[in-house]
């Protein structure tokens, strides 16, 4: 098979929990644990960090990854979901897994992914725990796809555990408060491996500190960071920067060569060195034209206020979102004054732009409804004048459709 052919074959073949939602959802470990025996435990080979939290996991993964970078390690990273090209999840010092290295890997384990029924993220991890150990990668940094403790990437032994933070989201499988979801994410805390927490409220302190204590494992909670330049412009960067400058603070003390001019080099050149995209993305000018991946109201409530703060004469807002979201939740958070530009993102899981639309229209959200994320996107630059600003958001998928 081609690349093309390959990742289409995946995508058509394999269940997908971002796409498809609950039926993609694996309750247990029993199908990556036994990939990984099939391929030979490749996450044995290789040093890791594992990322988990509500929000800002994969700013702080990319964090801490450019600063590996910047340290003179060789660096593997692991995050979830892609933009605009699958190789974006798995990538060694910034470039993306080769072409070949995807098709040469399907073909090879194609009839054991289709004899035991692997989810689509249960074979993109084995592909990556695979990668990382063929290239002997000096460390990779590991993201949750959701949760913690069933996630199918929890099966490695890192070096450090690290809980960005809880918010509501994904509670008809976590959980419906916050200590439950906490419980969950807290999943990834090992036998005395340290854990570095970066936000907790009054109901999840006592479960970091509790599953700590019980493991035996160092835990360090996020202090302010000394504001640093960042290529990440997001205002609620700094958060994430705390965390991913408390991680290396940790591991710098454990021996790894990690010192504060890496650290900042690091958190200077996060985008440059990764590639990250889709965080507060400035996409034009004349009108200032937004994309940000936030998607849930926990990282909304980041987001929006420095979208307000932004002078301009109009605010246009390209919105669609998945269907499983709740519209109750996140709506409220979005501004009256803005001119709205429903649409539904290109995958199953996208939220019919009607129904998104006469709810939005509830909380005084007004704006007409589009076929495509594109004709939602072109008739807000076609309205716009070039004082205006045009923000793009609500879930990933509209944002990468955009990219």
């Amino acid at each position: 098979m081609t690349y093309s052919e390959t990742v289409a074959w995946m995508f058509s073949r394999l269940p997908m929990f971002q796409r498809q939602g609950a039926s993609a959802y694996r309750k247990d470990l029993t199908n990556i644990r036994k990939l990984a025996t099939h391929l030979g435990e490749p996450q044995q080979k290789f040093k890791s960090i594992h990322v988990a939290g509500t929000n800002g996991k994969g700013s702080t993964s990319h964090m801490l990854a450019s600063i590996f970078m910047a340290s003179g390690y060789r660096c593997g990273l692991y995050t979830s979901p892609h933009l605009t090209d699958f190789r974006e999840r798995i990538r060694i010092d910034g470039k993306m897994i080769p072409e070949k290295h995807v098709v040469h890997f399907i073909e090879q384990h194609k009839v054991f992914f289709e004899a035991n029924d692997l989810s689509f993220f249960e074979m993109t991890v084995g592909l990556a725990f695979d990668y990382f150990a063929c290239e002997k990668v000096d460390i990779a940094i590991i993201e949750t796809g959701m949760g913690g403790r069933l996630d199918a990437t929890n099966i490695i032994t890192p070096e450090l555990s690290v809980i960005t933070n809880i918010g509501l989201d994904h509670t008809q499988f976590l959980g419906d408060t916050l200590s439950a979801i906490a419980t969950e994410k807290a999943g990834i805390i090992k036998n005395r491996i340290p854990v570095v927490v970066g936000e907790v409220t009054p109901e999840t302190r006592p479960i970091f500190e509790q599953t700590a204590a019980h493991l035996g494992s160092p835990l360090y909670f996020a202090s302010p960071a000394p504001v640093m330049e960042c290529d990440l412009k997001g205002t609620y960067q700094q958060k994430n920067i705390a965390t991913a400058v408390t991680a290396a603070k940790v591991l710098m003390n454990s021996g790894w060569k990690i010192n504060n001019e890496t650290i900042s080099d690091g958190i200077h050149h996060v985008a440059l060195n990764t590639g990250l995209q889709g965080r507060w993305q400035q996409l034009g000018t004349d009108p200032l034209t937004i994309a940000d991946t936030a998607h849930n109201a926990h990282g909304l409530r980041a987001t929006l206020p420095q979208l307000m703060q932004i002078s301009c004469t109009r605010l246009h807002i390209v919105l669609g979102t998945v269907s499983d979201k709740n519209l109750e939740e996140i709506l409220p958070l979005f501004p009256q004054k803005a001119h709205y530009y429903f649409c539904k993102p290109d995958i199953p899981r996208g939220m019919d732009v009607s129904v998104l639309k006469k709810t939005a229209l509830d909380y005084g959200l007004q704006g007409e409804a589009y076929p495509s994320v594109a004709a939602a996107y072109l008739a807000a630059k076609q309205a716009a004048s070039p004082s205006d600003c045009i923000f793009i958001g609500g879930s990933t998928f509209v944002v990468a459709e955009i990219l």
